[in-house]
């Protein structure tokens, strides 16, 4: 059965009904951060070229925030986005799956959308996700490529907004014992916080309230309220798309004792636990305020103006 869709010729649609996985999932650290950003260079080598896809997820705060004096926790996974992958054709998708066999990973048997790097290397293990985000097929459909055995993507909303925002950016990894440079699109800020915002609208993960306070106020471009303007800027009306899980957002940092702000001080005092847990909830609860209200006020304008300009 092939989707109505507007990529026809590079996938086909099954249904997805497993579900993201229930097991528990391991902390996320530095070394296994360390580990995924290798994987990730490994597939890109041997995609041989900059890929179309984005990369999106736990990878990105570090590249978004490179002059914070903090570190990110980290990650455990490599999540890219592959819109722009599904609209180059089934070419590109054959290229990127020989590129994740070559790197050694391996797909999940029933989730092809998810590939693992192999379980007896010397390092952590890897999760290397494909997400799409494609309008007119069902939230948590499996897609899965034309010309390819095992490649797969999971259609998740929100996901796009990242391949509607991104930028290029230069990763550095040692392979091998010898330092590997690659090309890839990386989530820009505003791309990035919207999808995030999306996730966790979704699945209520602790990780992800502690990935968008972290970018929003350690960002290398100013800030939340920097963040929110470029939010109006990138995506204009279809920030109104998304006003509900601004709002889920801003009420779950609506003080100090909220599940969102607590998920970022405890994430921040394991990796620093000399820093006052008052001080950093503070932090938290008053960027994603000002983050809200800023794009609050952008949607509101829009409203204004399509008023004014029905009469």
């Amino acid at each position: 059965m092939r989707p109505s869709h507007p990529f026809p010729t590079a996938m086909r649609f099954l249904a997805w009904t497993d579900g993201m996985s229930s097991e528990p999932t391991p902390q996320r650290s530095r070394d296994r951060r360390d580990a995924a950003e290798r994987a990730l260079v490994r597939v890109v080598r041997h995609y041989g070229g900059q890929p179309e896809f984005v990369v999106l997820g736990g990878l990105v705060p570090d590249l978004l925030c490179s002059s914070c004096e903090f570190l990110h926790v980290g990650t455990l996974d490599v999540d890219v986005q592959v819109n722009l992958e599904i609209a180059s054709g089934a070419v590109n998708a054959v290229r990127l799956e020989r590129a994740l066999l070559n790197a050694g990973l391996l797909p999940e048997p029933t989730r092809k959308w998810r590939w693992v790097t192999d379980m007896h290397h010397s390092e952590p293990a890897v999760e290397f996700e494909l997400l799409a985000d494609l309008q007119n097929q069902p939230a948590g459909a499996m897609i899965e490529f034309d010309q390819c055995s095992s490649l797969g993507a999971v259609n998740l909303r929100g996901t796009g907004f990242a391949s509607s925002d991104f930028e290029l950016h230069r990763i550095r990894a040692r392979v091998d014992g010898i330092v590997e440079r690659v090309d890839v699109n990386v989530a820009g800020l505003a791309g990035f916080i919207l999808a995030k915002t999306a996730a966790v609208f979704s699945r209520r993960a602790s990780k992800d309230w502690y990935d968008i306070a972290f970018v929003l106020l350690h960002n290398d471009l100013g800030g939340p309220a920097v963040a929110a303007k470029l939010v109006g800027e990138r995506f204009g009306g279809r920030v109104g798309g998304i006003h509900t899980a601004l709002r889920d957002l801003r009420a779950n940092f609506a003080d100090q004792n909220a599940q969102g702000c607590q998920a970022y001080v405890r994430q921040m005092r394991g990796l620093y636990p000399m820093l006052d847990s008052t001080d950093l909830a503070v932090q938290a609860v008053t960027a994603v305020e000002i983050f809200y209200r800023e794009v609050e006020n952008f949607i509101q304008s829009r409203f204004d103006s399509w008023i004014v300009d029905s009469y």
